[in-house]
C-alpha cells in the first residue's frame, strides 16, 4: 500500500488522477474503469476531465462500472448514483454512456442484478483502475463494518452513520434509501489497481485504521492492505492520526522518478 499525503484538495486531485490516468495508458484504449460517488472523488475526476480536454488522455473507448446504487428510488431520481455518475464521471470524461454500467437497483429480483452486476464486470475483463473513498466507518462502496471480507455485489442495509452523512443530499433524513447495491469487498478486490481518495479530518480515524491498523470486517476499508498495487491519496487532515505519516511523506518525496506518477 502506498500512502501519498497532499497539501490542498487539488494536490490531492491531481495525485490521484495521474495514478489512474497512468493505468489507464498503460491497459490501453478499452480500459475498465471503477467509478466511486460521493464527495471525494471529485477532485480526481476533474483532474481527469482536465486530461481529456488536454488530449493526453482519451476514455472514449473505456468502459466504468459504478460501486453501488441505492434501493427504493426511482429510476432517473436525481441522487440515484446512475444519475450521479452521468453528471460527474461519464459527461465530464467523455465516456460512451453505453459502456457504463451501476448495479439495477430498481430490478424487480435484486438477487439476479446482483448476479448479473458480477457477470458484466467479469465479461468486460475485469476492472483495472477502482476508485474509491472512504466512509467515516471505514467502509467502501456501501460496505459497512461487519461485511465478509470476501463478500461479492449484494444487497445491503445501510447504518444510521452512513444515512446520516448522506443526509445533505436529500431533503429530509427519511429520504435517504435504507438499503443499496454494492460491489463486494470481493470484487473490489479483484480490480488490478486502486486508488483510494480522502480528504479532512472527518476522514482522519477511518484512514488511520484502514492504513495503519489490524485487517479486520469492523473497518472494511482495511481489506486493502491485502491489495498488490493500492494507493491511497490523502490531505493533511485526513492524514492527521497516522502514526507514521513522516515515513509516508519522505518516501513519496523521494520516490525514483521511474515510479512516479504525477503527469
Amino acid at each position: 500500500m502506498e500512502i501519498v499525503i497532499c497539501s490542498s484538495t487539488q494536490q490531492v486531485g491531481d495525485v490521484a488522477a495521474a495514478r489512474v490516468a497512468q493505468v489507464c495508458r498503460a491497459a490501453g484504449p478499452n480500459a475498465v474503469l471503477g467509478v466511486a460517488t460521493g464527495s471525494s472523488p471529485l477532485s480526481c475526476y476533474t483532474g481527469l476531465a482536465e486530461r481529456v480536454r488536454s488530449g493526453s488522455l482519451d476514455l472514449s473507448r473505456a468502459s466504468a462500472f459504478a460501486l453501488d446504487e441505492y434501493v427504493g428510488l426511482p429510476r432517473g431520481h436525481e441522487e440515484s448514483y446512475a444519475e450521479v455518475i452521468r453528471r460527474t464521471v461519464t459527461e465530464p470524461l467523455g465516456l460512451d454512456p453505453a459502456r457504463v454500467h451501476t448495479p439495477d437497483g430498481f430490478a424487480d429480483d435484486l438477487e439476479a442484478a446482483c448476479a448479473d452486476y458480477e457477470r458484466r464486470i467479469a465479461g468486460a475483463g475485469g476492472v483495472d483502475v477502482q476508485i474509491l473513498g472512504v466512509g467515516a466507518n471505514g467502509h467502501i462502496g456501501f460496505n459497512e463494518p461487519s461485511s465478509s471480507l470476501s463478500s461479492r455485489t449484494r444487497i445491503k442495509t445501510l447504518t444510521d452513520r452512513t444515512r446520516e452523512d448522506n443526509r445533505r443530499f436529500f431533503a429530509e433524513l427519511d429520504d435517504v434509501p435504507r438499503h443499496c447495491l454494492t460491489q463486494g469487498l470481493g470484487t473490489i478486490m479483484d480490480a488490478r489497481a486502486v486508488v483510494l481518495i480522502a480528504q479532512g479530518g472527518g476522514k482522519a480515524r477511518a484512514i488511520r485504521n484502514l492504513v495503519e491498523g489490524p485487517i479486520t470486517a469492523m473497518c472494511p476499508g482495511s481489506v486493502l492492505q491485502f491489495h498488490r498495487y493500492a494507493t491511497v491519496v490523502i490531505d493533511d487532515a485526513a492524514a492527521a492520526e497516522l502514526q507514521h505519516a513522516d515515513y509516508y511523506r519522505e518516501t513519496y518525496a523521494h520516490k525514483p522518478s521511474w515510479q512516479r506518477f504525477e503527469n
